[in-house]
């Protein structure tokens, strides 16, 4: 089974969810750069939060038969890259992201609203 990007967007938002991610956003930056067609911001308090997000998303990606492409970043906990392809997952530390600030970088990117994370698994 095939999926769109941003169906695999919103499996990794409702996985981060799930594991109670800081301030998720996903930005669209498909006509910004050629990187990826999403990305999803998230944060967790600690590192072992931050590698808690990363694997409930890796989880729930995987129940899918979806697997990263690459992963950086987890021994340390602060920043988690999971490379989705068309989807790229930063998982921060509140630090980390308060640092890096990619939401002020990206700042052109739209944000995709997902006010009800739930009701988009009905979509997929």
């Amino acid at each position: 089974m095939s999926f769109e990007p941003i169906e695999v967007a919103k499996l990794a938002w409702q996985g981060a969810a799930e594991k109670k991610a800081l301030d998720p956003v996903l930005l669209q930056m498909h006509k910004l750069t050629i990187v990826a067609d999403y990305f999803l911001i998230a944060s967790g308090r600690t590192a072992l939060s931050v590698r808690a997000i990363a694997d409930g998303i890796v989880e729930k990606l995987a129940e899918n038969q979806l697997f990263p492409q690459g992963r950086e970043g987890y021994e340390e906990g602060r920043w988690i890259l999971l490379d989705y392809g068309s989807v790229v997952v930063h998982v921060f530390s509140e630090q980390g992201r308060e640092y890096y600030n990619l939401e002020r970088l990206w700042r052109d990117a739209p944000r995709v609203e997902m006010d009800d994370v739930s009701s988009t698994s009905e979509n997929l």
